[in-house]
C-alpha cells in the first residue's frame, strides 16, 4: 500500500481513538470531505493500521441505490471477513425483521454485543451519505447501546448538512464521544509526494507546475497522472475532457458499456446491462477488460463498479440527457420484465417519468407499497415524488393522494400526514376540482385510528355529509368513540369494532376493567383490515392493562413479553412502559425503571414522545420507593401526584389530600391511596371511599383487598386487616400486601401482641427487602428496632447520609423548605405544631449536614435545588 500523503495529524486522531476502544471507551468518527479528497484513503490506512494491531475489522460502502433494499450499506460489514460479526443464520434471522426496524436494531445490538466480547473492533462504512435508511436508523440504535463494547465505529461522508451523519451525531453523542474530521486539500508538498509515490520516481519540473491545478485533491492527482484529467480544462471538465480522451482509443464497444453502466448506477451486474444492450456477456468482457484496463471499472466478482463517482460522473457528461432519459426507461421496463419488481425500477422511472405518466405513476405506487414493508422512509419518498408526477386535476391525483396519507401513517408520520390531509382536503392546490365525500370520509378514516389512540380526536372532523353508507357508519362509530354519539346497529365490521372499542374504552374510564377488558377482546376480534379499522395492536395493550387491574397480572406480563420481540416496533415505546407499569404492580423495582428508562430512549430514537409523562412517573415512583427522594424530583416535574409523594417526604402530611385527585390511570393508584389513608387521618375517609367505588367497579382481589385494608385501618379493626392480608394473597402485588402486613403489624403491637406483631413486620420488612424497596424497609426496620427486636444482622437497608439533601431526616426536610420560603423560627412551628426551639434544633441539623450556616444560603441552595422553594 503506498504511504498515505498529508493526513498524518488526521491519521493520528483516528488511530488515538482506536487505542482507546482497547479500554472499553466505544467511540464513532466521522470523516467528512468533498468527493475526491482522500476520505477513502484515510479509511484504508486506518483499517491497514488496525488489522496490523490484530483489530477485528469489518468495512463496506454505500452505494447510491442502497436506499432501495434494507440495510444494503451495513450487512456487507457485519458479514465481511473469515470472522464476521454475525454468522449465516443470525443474518438471516435479522431479515425476518425488516419490518421492525426497532427490534432488528436491538437484535442486531445483543448479536454484536455478544460477539464482541474481549475483541477489540473496528466497524467502517464509506460512503455513508448514500446509506440505506434502515443503515442509518441502526446505526443510531446500535452505536448508542454498544457505548461500553471496545469498539471504534468509522464513518466518510460528503459535506450534507443534516443528512445521515449530522442525525447519527446528534444521536449518540451524549453515549460516546464523537469525532469529527474535516479534510482539507493536500498541500502542494503532499501533492508532490503522493505524485514521487505513484510514479516511484521523481517528479519533473512540468508535472509538478501540472499538478498545481488539481487544488490539493488526490484523486484529480492521481487521474492527473494517470492521463485522464487535464488541469487546462478546469474543473470538472478537465476530468471529463480527460476521459474522453483516455476512452478514445478504446473500442465502440467498451464506450457503449461505459455508457450504459454509468446510467445504471456506480454499481451494477454485467448480466444487466448486457441485456440492455443486447449483447451477450462473452462479448462484452472484451470490452469490460478494455474499461478496467483504462482505470475506470474495477470488477468485483457478482459486481462491477466504477473506481470513482467522479469517473462515472465523467462518463456520464458524454451521455446526452434525453439518451439518458430513454436509458433509465429501458432500464426501468427491463428490471419489470424480469420480474426484479416495481422497487427495483422505481429510481430510475423517477428518473424519466414525466407529470401525467399514467404508466409510470402506477408502477411508482407498487413500489411504494412494496418498499413499506421494509424501506418506510424510501416508500414515502417515492411516494411524494409520484403525487408530484400526478396533475392537480388527474383523475388519479385523489387516490394517489390517499396513498400519500396511509404511506405517511404506516412509515410513523402521523403529524406529516395529518398536515397533508388537511391541506388536500381543503380545496387548495393540491387537488383542483370538488373533494368527494368519499375521498374526504376515507381519508378521515384512514387518520381516526391514530387520533384514537393519541387521544385527538376531532369531533367536527368526522361530521361528513353524502359519503357512502359504510363509510357513514365507520365515521358514526368513531364519533360513538369520541362520546357525542350513542351505539346504532350496524352491519359493517369496522364500524361494529370501533363501537365496541368504544365500549371498551368507557368502561376503563369507570374503573370497570373486567368489562373493559372483555370488550377491547371483543374489538380485536372484529377488527379487520379495511380503512378505518383501529389497529389491532393498540387495542390489545389497552386489554393487557385492564387484564392486570383484574389480577391476571403474570398472564399480562407473559403476553407483553411476546409483543415486545414480535409486536409492531413503531409501538416500542408504548409497550415498554405498559411493561414499566405491570413490572411495578409486581413489585419489580428495578425492572420496571429498566423498562421506563428503555422506553424514554425509544421514544427518542422513533420521535415519539407521547408515553413519556407515564415512563417518568413510574421511575419517580421507583425512586420513592428505593428512598432517593433527589432522583424522584428530577422525574416528578409538575405531576401534581408524585410531588405531593415527595411532599409527603419531605413531613408535609397534609400534602396526602392531594393524593384523593390522582386520575385513575395514574401508576399504582391503589397504593397511592392506601398512602394518603395512612399520612393523613382527614384523608382517610375520603380514600377509604374512593377504594370502596373501585372495589364495587372491579371486585379483583386487589381492589378488594386494598378497600378493605383502609376501612379496618380507619376503624382500628385487626380481625379486618388480617382478612385483608389473606384476600391479598391471591394477587401478586407483594409491595400492596405487604404495605397491608406493615400496618397489621403495627396495629397487633400496639395492642400488645408482640408475637404477631413482630412476625407480621418481619414478613413486611422481608417483602419490602426482597424486592428493593429501601424506603419502607427502613420505615419497618425502625419499627422492629423501636420495638426490640434484636438481630445479629438486619437485612441490607439503604441507609441515610451523613451530608447533602438526602441527609436529611422528613421533619429537616420540611423545616428547611418552610425557611427557605420565608419562615420564622416562630412561623414554621406553627406550621408544623412545634416548638419554635424544637424548630430551630431541627434547623441548626440541616444547616450542618447541607454545609450552610445561614438562611440565605439555605434559600440559594433550595432554588438551585427545586427552583422555587415548595414544599411540595
Amino acid at each position: 500500500m503506498d504511504p498515505l500523503r498529508g493526513r498524518s495529524a488526521e491519521l493520528g486522531r483516528l488511530l488515538d481513538a482506536l487505542r482507546t476502544a482497547k479500554d472499553g471507551k466505544a467511540s464513532l468518527a466521522v470523516v467528512t470531505g468533498e468527493p475526491g479528497i482522500g476520505k477513502s484513503a484515510l479509511l484504508r490506512a486506518a483499517v491497514e493500521q488496525a488489522e496490523r494491531q490484530g483489530v477485528l475489522v469489518a468495512t463496506a460502502a454505500a452505494h447510491q441505490t442502497d436506499d432501495i433494499s434494507p440495510l444494503a450499506s451495513l450487512a456487507p460489514a457485519l458479514r465481511a471477513g473469515p470472522e464476521p460479526l454475525i454468522s449465516t443464520e443470525q443474518f438471516l434471522e435479522l431479515a425476518a425483521l425488516n419490518g421492525q426496524p426497532l427490534w432488528l436494531a436491538e437484535r442486531l445490538a445483543d448479536l454484536i454485543n455478544r460477539r464482541l466480547q474481549g475483541v477489540v473492533a473496528l466497524v467502517v462504512l464509506d460512503d455513508a451519505q448514500w446509506s440505506d435508511p434502515l443503515t442509518s436508523f441502526v446505526l443510531r440504535v446500535v452505536i448508542a447501546r454498544l457505548s461500553e463494547c471496545k469498539v471504534m465505529w468509522l464513518l466518510a461522508t460528503r459535506p450534507t448538512p443534516g443528512g445521515m451523519t449530522d442525525q447519527l451525531i446528534d444521536a449518540v453523542r451524549d453515549q460516546v464521544p464523537v469525532h469529527s474530521i474535516q479534510l482539507a486539500p493536500l498541500s502542494t508538498d503532499a501533492v508532490l509526494e503522493l505524485a514521487a509515490d505513484r510514479l516511484n520516481a521523481p517528479v519533473d519540473p512540468s508535472l509538478s507546475v501540472r499538478l498545481g491545478g488539481v487544488q490539493g485533491v488526490p484523486f484529480l492527482a492521481e487521474q492527473l497522472i494517470a492521463g485522464l484529467y487535464l488541469t487546462d480544462e478546469g474543473l470538472p471538465d478537465g476530468l471529463v475532457e480527460g476521459v474522453r480522451r483516455r476512452t478514445a482509443s478504446t473500442s465502440e464497444l467498451c464506450r457503449d458499456l461505459l455508457r450504459t453502466a454509468a446510467v445504471f448506477g456506480s454499481e451494477f451486474r454485467l448480466e444487466d446491462v448486457a441485456e440492455l444492450m443486447r449483447e451477450s456477456i462473452a462479448k462484452l468482457a472484451g470490452a469490460l477488460d478494455e474499461a478496467i484496463r483504462a482505470g475506470l471499472l474495477a470488477d468485483g466478482g457478482a459486481t462491477v463498479s466504477f473506481r470513482h463517482e467522479l469517473l462515472r460522473t465523467a462518463v456520464l457528461a458524454e451521455v446526452p440527457p434525453s439518451a439518458q432519459r430513454a436509458l433509465h426507461r429501458a432500464i426501468a421496463n427491463q428490471l419489470l420484465a424480469t420480474g426484479r419488481g416495481p422497487a427495483a425500477a422505481a429510481p430510475h422511472l423517477l428518473a424519466t417519468a414525466a407529470p401525467g405518466d399514467v404508466e409510470a405513476i402506477g408502477t411508482l405506487r407498487k413500489a411504494a407499497q412494496e418498499l413499506l414493508a421494509t424501506m418506510s422512509t424510501t416508500a414515502i419518498k417515492v411516494i411524494q415524488q409520484t403525487f408530484e408526477l400526478t396533475p392537480a386535476d388527474h383523475p388519479l391525483r385523489s387516490e394517489v393522494g390517499e396513498d400519500v396519507v396511509e404511506i405517511l401513517l404506516r412509515g410513523g408520520r402521523y403529524d406529516a400526514a395529518k398536515a397533508f390531509a388537511d391541506d388536500l382536503l381543503s380545496g387548495s392546490v393540491l387537488l383542483q376540482g370538488p373533494v368527494s365525500a368519499d375521498l374526504r370520509a376515507s381519508v378521515r378514516l384512514r387518520l381516526a385510528p391514530q387520533q384514537w389512540a393519541t387521544g385527538q380526536l376531532d369531533r367536527a372532523e368526522l361530521a361528513i355529509e353524502g359519503a357512502a353508507p359504510h363509510l357513514a357508519d365507520r365515521l358514526t362509530a368513531y364519533r360513538v368513540l369520541a362520546g357525542v354519539e350513542h351505539p346504532f346497529q350496524t352491519d359493517d365490521p369496522v364500524a361494529r369494532s370501533v363501537q365496541l372499542l368504544a365500549a371498551g374504552a368507557a368502561a376503563q374510564a369507570d374503573g370497570r376493567y373486567g368489562v373493559a377488558r372483555d370488550h377491547y377482546a371483543q374489538a380485536r376480534a372484529t377488527a379487520t383490515a379495511e380503512v378505518g379499522s383501529p389497529p389491532v395492536l393498540r387495542i390489545e395493550l389497552a386489554e393487557l392493562f385492564c387484564r392486570a387491574q383484574v389480577d391476571d397480572l403474570d398472564g399480562a406480563l407473559k403476553r407483553l413479553g411476546e409483543l415486545l420481540t414480535a409486536g409492531d416496533s413503531w409501538l416500542a415505546p408504548q409497550l415498554s412502559v405498559l411493561r414499566a407499569r405491570l413490572e411495578l404492580a409486581a413489585g419489580n423495582l428495578l425492572d420496571a425503571a429498566d423498562a421506563a428508562t428503555t422506553a424514554l430512549r425509544w421514544m427518542s430514537e422513533l420521535n415519539d414522545h407521547s408515553a413519556e409523562p407515564v415512563a417518568r412517573q413510574i421511575l419517580a415512583l421507583v425512586a420513592l420507593f428505593r428512598g432517593h427522594l433527589s432522583e424522584a424530583r428530577e422525574q416528578a416535574g409538575a405531576d401534581d401526584g408524585i410531588r405531593a409523594l415527595l411532599a409527603i417526604a419531605d413531613g408535609d402530611t397534609s400534602a396526602a389530600a392531594r393524593l384523593l385527585a390522582v386520575p385513575l390511570d395514574f401508576p399504582e393508584r391503589t397504593e397511592v391511596l392506601v398512602q394518603a389513608a395512612v399520612t393523613d387521618p382527614g384523608s382517610a375517609k375520603a380514600a377509604a371511599d374512593l377504594l370502596a367505588e373501585q372495589a364495587d367497579a372491579t371486585p379483583a382481589p386487589g381492589f378488594r383487598g386494598a378497600a378493605q385494608v383502609v376501612a379496618a385501618y380507619n376503624e382500628d379493626d385487626r380481625a379486618g386487616l388480617a382478612k385483608a392480608i389473606e384476600l391479598l394473597r391471591e394477587t401478586t402485588r407483594p409491595l400492596l400486601l405487604a404495605r397491608a402486613e406493615e400496618l397489621y403489624g403495627r396495629a397487633e403491637l400496639q395492642q400488645g401482641d408482640r408475637a404477631t406483631g413482630v412476625a407480621t413486620l418481619e414478613r413486611a420488612l422481608e417483602s419490602y427487602t426482597t424486592h428493593g424497596a429501601t424506603s419502607a424497609a427502613g420505615r419497618v426496620q425502625a419499627v422492629l428496632q423501636a420495638a426490640g427486636v434484636r438481630r445479629r444482622r438486619w437485612a441490607a437497608v439503604q441507609h441515610r447520609p451523613d451530608t447533602g439533601w438526602e441527609a436529611l431526616t422528613p421533619m429537616e426536610r420540611r423545616v428547611a423548605l418552610l425557611v427557605a420560603e420565608g419562615h420564622t423560627n416562630r412561623s414554621a412551628a406553627e406550621e408544623l405544631v412545634l416548638s419554635a426551639s424544637t424548630v430551630g434544633t431541627h434547623l441548626r441539623a440541616a444547616f450542618g449536614k447541607l454545609g450552610v450556616n445561614s438562611r440565605v444560603q439555605l434559600t440559594r441552595l433550595v432554588l438551585g435545588r427545586f427552583g422555587s422553594p415548595p414544599n411540595a
